[in-house]
């Protein structure tokens, strides 16, 4: 292992995982049991919150729908930050995340509860949950590859389909559950999908040998007692905001995710500053975060776009699409399930071109490429909303062609970016940095969920068009500052 590898990486020898270190078969089907609990909630949630109370739903309108939607992607995300600092100060990786999937079980369940509260008060859960599980689990994968070699990226790229193969199965059960039988008994199916998944970890650690075993920089005595003094302050404070909240008869669905949209913000401005003026970090770790400043923000808007797919475009898919095959009308959540089929086919052939590529091809290139993939499946988009026009039902083909280029932009963007973020980041804050470029995603969610309220006041394909032209606009502007940025990032490729 090398000088520069992540701090507690000792990935076992033993049997390989195609080619790979076999501990990450238990990282790939922990993460595809979790994913599937996820995106299985999430293919049928702003369906059931728009649906009438008469058919079981909340009858939430559209527009607040979306930004709820948009705003609980957005916390699922904004808590990796602390759940990273959890595992590098407290608990380490590997506990963190069987706990993480602990309480996501919890949060599937209490939304199987046949009541309007119990909706929030599982995503709650599930958004701590998350927040333990998803960054550490990245990290995990991380701490098996020396930190700059080629096999990483393809690492990644097979640790992605995984994920994509539980996003694949869970709206396909969820959503028939949910829109043709009871809406909870989807979230129900969601649940008993995240128990297989703690389960099977369970089972499989003894593949781990060191990664994650251990804090990457633990608290100790004195300085322990204040941090956690510090954060049950962060709890009350937040609490005592609610509380004041309610009695001034502003708690509202709207006020809540204006107010968590805002933070989320501010949480990363603040973020950010606090580690590029950290002294404990050398110059080279700090110019490669400078470089990870533009990464983080051509990521945050191509989720912005992206992650649309479970809102606005899941509500066209209800209202505009004629989803009739042969006399049976296929539930709209199960085109859901066509973004992850198609990773799950075009991974492999990812995690082959990069491995080929070596590093001939940068990643701000690659970046760049998915961006302007990401506008142009907009612009597609803004046609299928032309044709939509007067209450025509247009062909679900239009929804799997624009998702087919969602695909190709994600894998030149996302699995890339996951492993770009363990290679950038400071030795201080690894686990951490995943939970940064989570943050990326929640970001993009947060604006997202308010800019998605557009598209209720806006023509479909007026909205369509503009974002999209939007994200080629960008994704060309980053092909201009690609060599400035290879250069801040001193030597990583």
């Amino acid at each position: 292992m090398s000088s520069d590898a992540p701090v507690g990486a000792r990935p076992p020898a033993g049997k390989t995982f195609f080619g790979h270190p076999r501990a990450l078969s238990t990282l790939f089907l922990t993460e595809m049991w979790e994913r599937f609990s996820f995106y299985g909630m999430r293919a049928i949630l702003v369906l059931y919150l728009t649906a009438a109370v008469a058919d079981g739903g909340l009858g939430i309108g559209e527009s607040t729908a979306n930004a709820v939607y948009g705003t609980y992607n957005a916390m699922v995300y904004l808590m990796a930050l602390p759940g990273g600092w959890v595992a590098d100060r407290l608990i380490g990786a590997r506990r963190s995340v069987l706990w993480g999937g602990v309480v996501i079980a919890a949060g599937h369940y209490v939304m199987a509860i046949p009541t309007g509260w119990s909706v929030f008060a599982g995503m709650t859960l599930i958004v701590l949950g998350t927040g333990l599980l998803k960054p550490n689990i990245s990290t995990m994968v991380g701490d098996l590859y020396e930190r700059d070699s080629p096999r990483r990226d393809a690492g990644f790229s097979i640790f992605y389909m995984g994920i994509n193969l539980g996003a694949f199965i869970a709206p396909l059960i969820t959503g028939f559950l949910g829109e043709k039988i009871n809406w909870h008994l989807g979230f129900g199916a969601a649940a008993v999908g995240m128990t297989f998944g703690v389960l099977q970890y369970v089972a499989g650690r003894r593949n781990l040998g060191d990664a994650g075993a251990r804090p990457a920089d633990p608290l100790l005595g004195a300085d322990r007692r204040r941090a956690l003094t510090r954060a049950g302050i962060a709890v009350g404070v937040l609490l005592l905001a609610l509380l004041v909240l309610l009695l001034a008869g502003w708690f509202t669905v709207d006020t809540v995710v204006n107010l968590l949209a805002v933070l989320t913000v501010l949480v990363t401005v603040g973020y950010f500053t606090r580690i590029l003026t950290d002294r404990e970090i050398s110059d080279t770790e700090r110019l490669r975060m400078r470089a990870y400043v533009w990464l983080f923000v051509f990521a945050a808007a191509f989720w912005l776009i992206y992650d649309q797919a479970g809102s606005v475009l899941n509500i066209f898919a209800a209202d505009r699409t004629d989803r009739n095959v042969g006399g049976f009308t296929f539930p709209a959540s199960w085109l859901q399930s066509v973004n992850p089929i198609l990773i799950i086919i075009g991974a492999p052939l990812a995690a082959w071109l990069w491995l080929k590529l070596g590093h001939r091809v940068s990643t701000p290139t690659k970046f760049a490429v998915g961006l302007v993939l990401n506008g142009l499946s907009f612009v597609l988009m803004a046609a299928a909303a032309r044709a939509a026009v007067g209450g025509d039902l247009v062909s679900p083909w239009w929804l799997v062609a624009v998702y087919a280029i969602q695909v190709a932009g994600e894998l030149s963007l996302s699995p890339v970016g996951l492993s770009a973020t363990t290679k950038l980041a400071p030795v201080k804050y690894a686990s951490q940095m995943l939970g940064l470029w989570f943050l990326a995603t929640a970001v993009g969610d947060a604006i997202g969920g308010q800019v998605a309220r557009l598209a209720q006041s806006w023509s479909q394909s007026t909205y369509f068009l503009t974002f999209g032209l939007a994200s080629v606009v960008l994704g060309l502007a980053a092909v201009m500052f690609t060599r400035q940025i290879r250069g801040l990032m001193a030597g990583i490729h």
